[in-house]
């Protein structure tokens, strides 16, 4: 059975498993004293799973069926993952933390579209009884656990990277950075971790802060740099992740720029693997998600079950608003088409026919992956 069909097969079974399956739990009542949401021993546990967005392939490919997984690995089927995206939307990502409050779940799982505009959700969670972990970003209010991987490191290895790939270059021209949203707490960790490099042996010439992550908006921002830096000028972009990339060359193409500077990005997209692949793209920050989800759904099924933390939690973390949340934070690698075979193939996120379909055979062959 190959990637694409086991993914398909633990999405279906965690869903057809989740519809049979009765759940408990307890939510604060209008004038009520907040009631723990611990579920009692032998009673179905009832996980909420908020995602950010579904622009970006991983959370509905990756993310959601390898918690649905591990959920139900660690309460031998009796655990119910009920799942809502906020599709970019901040106001809608915490009307489905209220919700998940009405539906008494036992445990939230968070992954904030706004690191701050949700802390009141959080809040609100918290005064219901029901813990909350932040997953991938370090969302604010009282949560409880988090995991994510080091964000500072991201940008550090992206950095260094693009560090490589200009060689001689790297004080000869100009360096476009393209950041993420500023909403995204972790978006501020990977520029800083890349200014940690960069600074000092690159020229920024122009830098952004990307609205939203969208790459149609990357992609104005680069044509804007490419106006008024020069196409000529431009002897590399780091780019915060990959959907960005894809809008950055798109760029650079239509600016006529010949051969293509080199560009980062992160999070191993398919896309981004066959630009890589191409070579359009330099690199990319592959961040395993099988760890990441285990961890999260780990120290929700705990924290679910009223257990200490200490036997999942490697680390402790600050917020801007708490202080010492017990943590796991995953490390990363940094991709090239040097190392696609053993990661990502390796891995099984993706097969050797996903990656070189198509056009991009004859790439394929020439990197050796065929």
């Amino acid at each position: 059975m190959n990637s694409r069909m086991r993914r398909a097969a633990v999405a279906v079974a965690a869903t057809a498993m989740a519809a049979s399956l009765a759940a408990c739990g307890s939510a604060k009542e209008a004038g009520e004293k907040p009631k723990d949401s611990t579920a009692a021993a032998g009673d179905a546990i009832k996980i909420g799973l908020l995602l950010p967005e579904n622009q970006t392939a991983r959370y509905e490919k990756f993310d959601k069926p390898l918690i649905e997984k591990k959920v139900a690995e660690l309460t031998g089927g009796k655990g119910e993952v009920v799942y809502a995206n906020a599709k970019q939307d901040a106001t809608a990502q915490n009307s489905q933390v209220d919700t998940m409050i009405t539906n008494k779940v036992n445990v939230i799982i968070l992954d904030a579209v706004d690191a701050k505009a949700v802390a009141g959700a959080v809040k609100r969670a918290k005064d219901a009884g029901i813990p909350v972990v932040a997953y991938d970003r370090l969302a604010e209010g009282p949560i409880d656990a988090y995991t994510s991987f080091d964000n500072e490191e991201v940008g550090k290895v992206q950095g260094k990277a693009l560090l490589e790939a200009l060689g001689d270059k790297a004080s000869s021209g100009q360096v476009v950075m393209m950041n993420g949203s500023v909403t995204d707490p972790n978006a501020a960790l990977f520029k800083k971790g890349a200014h940690s490099v960069l600074d000092g042996k690159v020229q920024v010439g122009k830098e952004y802060d990307t609205v939203e992550w969208k790459p149609e908006n990357a992609n104005t921002n680069m044509a804007a740099a490419i106006s008024a830096l020069g196409k000529d000028k431009i002897v590399g972009v780091y780019s915060a992740n990959d959907g960005m990339a894809g809008g950055i060359i798109t760029a650079l193409k239509a600016a006529g720029v010949s051969p293509l500077p080199p560009v980062t990005g992160q999070d191993a997209e398919l896309a981004g693997v066959q630009r890589i692949v191409a070579g359009e793209q330099y690199m990319s920050v592959y961040k395993p998600y099988a760890p990441e989800a285990e961890a999260a759904a780990k120290m929700a099924v705990a924290l679910a079950k009223g257990e200490k933390l200490d036997s999942v939690a490697t680390s402790k973390v600050d917020s801007a608003t708490a202080k010492g949340v017990p943590s796991v934070l995953i490390p990363v690698v940094s991709l090239t088409k040097a190392n696609i075979k053993d990661t990502v193939v390796k891995d099984g996120v993706y097969t050797v026919d996903e990656i070189c379909a198509d056009k991009y055979a004859a790439a394929c062959a020439a990197a050796g992956l065929k």
